[in-house]
């Protein structure tokens, strides 16, 4: 199965500032020179899966009109880490015993009492599982970096521990409205 995973537009939200499950809005312009950048990349008639934050909503809804896939399919397993307190807070401004905390833990530690790591990995894993069951030969996904990162270890063939510790050890940047074809 081919997953075609893009990046939710740029949020309307302050740089510096830790929003992971945050639902945060999108500008109409942002979505729009997403939409036309990802548009040429995707092929029509494939199933549009999307996390329900309004971030990732704003670019599934116009894509599935445009590639006539039929209507988005909603899955909040695809949503980005919940972060707790730190939701909306600026990086900066989190203790650091607790950022230390989460460094020498990264899977399991649970920033700001929220998710950690190994929860998201269980969710993207049911995720891809529930999807290669319907037995479709490609799927859209719009998400989000942590979810993407998750996904592309699950490509990799790894359990869902391994899958937590791949994502969190090898983070690299994902943009904005990127684009990324993975095979499961």
């Amino acid at each position: 199965m081919l997953l075609h995973l893009i990046r939710h537009p740029q949020p309307v939200i302050d740089k510096g500032l830790c929003y992971g499950s945050s639902d945060l809005a999108v500008t109409e312009e942002e979505c729009a020179r997403v939409l036309e950048q990802v548009k040429p990349a995707l092929p029509p008639h494939v199933p549009v899966y999307s996390s329900p934050l309004q971030r990732c909503v704003f670019l599934a809804e116009p894509l599935a009109t445009a590639l006539n896939a039929g209507p988005v399919r909603y899955d909040p397993r695809l949503m980005e880490m919940h972060f707790g307190t730190w939701e909306q807070r600026a990086w900066d401004d989190l203790p650091r015993a607790e950022i230390d905390a989460w460094a020498s833990d990264v899977v399991g530690y649970r920033p700001g009492g929220g998710e950690n790591v190994l929860n998201v990995a269980q969710r993207v894993d049911a995720f891809c599982s529930d999807l290669q069951q319907r037995g479709q030969s490609q799927a859209i996904v719009v998400c989000h970096a942590g979810t993407i990162r998750l996904l592309q270890a699950r490509a990799l063939g790894l359990a869902v521990t391994k899958m937590a510790e791949h994502a969190a050890i090898n983070a690299h940047a994902i943009a904005f409205g990127e684009v990324l074809t993975l095979k499961l």
